[in-house]
C-alpha cells in the first residue's frame, strides 16, 4: 500500500512540475503591450507600467514580443 500511495505522490509531484513550467512568467509593459523574458535587458530597465504575468495573459491582453529577446 506503501509503494502504491508513493507512487501516486511522485507522479502526482511530477505532473505539478510540469504544467507549471508551460505557464512561462514574462514581463509585461502595460503602456507598450511589449512582453519580454525575466532575463531581458529591457525588461530589468522597465520600472514603470511594467508587470510579471504569464505569457499567454500577456498575449490575450494584445502583447507583442520583444524584438531583442522575443519574449
Amino acid at each position: 500500500m506503501k509503494k502504491v500511495f508513493s507512487s501516486i505522490l511522485l507522479t502526482i509531484l511530477l505532473l505539478t512540475t510540469v504544467l507549471s513550467a508551460n505557464a512561462e512568467t514574462v514581463v509585461f509593459n502595460t503602456k507598450t503591450k511589449k512582453y519580454h523574458t525575466i532575463t531581458c535587458q529591457w525588461a530589468k530597465k522597465c520600472t514603470v507600467n511594467c508587470v510579471k504575468i504569464e505569457k499567454k495573459e500577456a498575449i490575450r491582453q494584445g502583447g507583442k514580443p520583444c524584438k531583442v529577446c522575443g519574449g
